[in-house]
């Protein structure tokens, strides 16, 4: 199902609206990189929210930019900041990124890249998780699939109920500060789903690298939709 729904993505790319109101391949827009590989985190307490922030701000200043994307299918080294939500004694630890994080202001309005109904809705309020959340369900040609949009304003999540139908283009949510957002650095995150396998309001966004080729195929490329150069 998820390999014909990138395909049925490729297909239509030119059909999908902005999921924010502003140009991901713009000048101003790096990728941002929060594998082991970036030495920067290790001088920082990612626990510390504020910490975390200005590491953000300072990676973006580093490159010119105002505005931070990347992370699909990212092996990450930010999630030991919330490590009773990402590991447990009995699974490995869940470090691989599942969706597109849009590192940007809190208040940013977030649109319907396509017509679609609120399928569900939660304020997944640990520390560390996606706060205020909205799943959207769409239909092209006979298949429906997802899109998850974390990390949202508590305001704006509030007033959408499941069943309601958002044309494309809509603003239906707002990206989030902290720490409702569920305390991280502003930023939305955006994620692909084929199938929800029963899940209202929430949907893994971090999978075992191990399991990586079944995650990648059940959530694919965000960039399908988003359509940045800045990958």
């Amino acid at each position: 199902m998820s390999s014909s729904l990138a395909e049925l993505l490729e297909r239509h790319q030119h059909e999908f609206g902005p999921v924010l109101p502003v140009d991901l391949s713009a000048p101003d827009v790096a990728r941002l990189d929060f594998t082991a590989a970036n030495a920067l985190l290790a001088d920082v307490d990612l626990r510390d929210t504020d910490a975390f922030s200005d590491l953000v701000a300072r990676m973006l200043a580093a490159q010119q930019a105002d505005i931070g994307i990347g992370g699909y299918l990212e092996n990450r080294a930010v999630y030991h900041r919330s490590p009773t939500l990402f590991a447990d004694d009995r699974t490995p630890a869940r470090t691989l990124h599942l969706g597109v994080d849009v590192w940007l202001r809190a208040g940013t309005p977030v649109l319907a890249p396509l017509d679609a109904v609120v399928h569900s809705l939660a304020d997944n309020a640990n520390f560390g998780d996606y706060g205020p959340t909205v799943i959207l369900q769409h239909q092209l040609e006979d298949t429906i699939f997802y899109t998850l949009y974390g990390h949202l304003t508590r305001r704006e999540t509030a007033l959408l109920r499941p069943g309601m139908t958002v044309a494309q283009g809509t603003t239906f949510a707002e990206v989030g500060p902290p720490p409702e957002n569920g305390d991280w650095p502003p930023h939305l995150h955006f994620q692909v789903i084929a199938d929800l396998q029963g899940r209202q309001g929430d949907f893994p966004g971090v999978a075992a690298p191990a399991e990586r080729e079944q995650w990648a195929a059940l959530c694919p490329d965000p960039h399908l939709i988003l359509q940045s150069q800045v990958v």
